[in-house]
């Protein structure tokens, strides 16, 4: 996306380059580090193989994310985060103390159930990375 083609408003051009469920989800999955097609298919869920795959092209056109292609067969491909794609971590960190406060207040009983099954697929597999304090991304 070129500059000038983004809103005037600081908020109107982040929800612009992020502001859909499957990017957000995509940045989550990505703070905890480099992922292949595959490792964000399964760990979105729902996600169509087709919707995946124009979400990941728009934001490596953003520059959000870096994609990778390996001369193998089968063919891999990896995605990881630039420098600017990692700089929205604190509005992931901010969305996820957010969304658990609200769990918290509105479905108690939920929050504890959920709360491991929300955490970002490299957190589950005990990987580690960049950590800032109270951060759920690795």
């Amino acid at each position: 996306m070129e500059t000038q083609n983004l809103p005037a408003c600081p908020v109107e051009t982040t929800l612009t380059l992020i502001g859909d469920k499957w990017k957000v989800l995509i940045l989550r999955d990505l703070m905890g580090g480099t992922r292949r097609f595959g490792e964000l298919k399964r760990s979105i869920g729902k996600v169509s193989q087709k919707v995946l795959t124009a979400q990941l092209r728009a934001m490596e056109e953003s520059g959000l994310l870096l994609r990778k292609v390996y001369a193998e067969v089968p063919p891999r491909v990896e995605y990881t985060l630039t420098d600017t794609g990692y700089s929205l971590k604190p509005i992931l960190d901010a969305m996820w103390s957010w969304g658990e406060d609200y769990k918290k207040k509105n479905a108690p009983s939920q929050h504890d159930a959920q709360k491991e099954a929300g955490r970002p697929q490299a957190e589950q597999n005990g990987a580690k990375a960049d950590k800032t304090p109270d951060s759920p991304f690795l």
